[in-house]
């Protein structure tokens, strides 16, 4: 094979890669006021406030059934750092506590269903 065709070949098998990471053609976009991302075909929607911490889940639309599920939250508040566990609900995970949550912090989401790592998910609040 000559040099050319092997570029040629390992272009073309990269860009079919980052095509098939795209969201699919669609917008995400929150329905509880909250910060949206997408990883392996199922929406998170991470809503944050001072008192209650709140991850919504949906595959193609339709809500994830979180019985089972946990999710661990560390959040990054300028140089402050806050391990939360989140624990099944009425249809999502959640918390309840004191959380600084200004504008610009960051959530790194690690979801869990009996015990096996099921996604992570990354956040920037508004």
């Amino acid at each position: 094979m000559k040099i050319s065709q092997l570029i040629l070949a390992l272009a073309v098998s990269i860009s079919g890669t980052a095509f098939a990471a795209d969201n699919h053609g669609h917008d995400v976009k929150p329905m509880h006021g909250g910060a949206v991302a997408e990883a392996k075909d199922v929406e998170y929607e991470f809503v944050a406030a001072a008192d209650k911490l709140q991850l919504y889940m949906r595959d193609h639309g339709k809500p994830v059934a979180v019985a089972g599920m946990t999710a661990k939250v560390t959040l990054l508040a300028g140089s402050d750092k806050q391990d939360v566990q989140l624990q099944p609900g009425d249809g999502k995970l959640e918390a309840s506590g004191s959380f600084k949550v200004p504008a610009g912090t960051k959530a790194i989401v690690a979801v869990s269903k009996a015990g096996k790592s099921v996604a992570s998910v990354r956040f920037t609040l508004k």
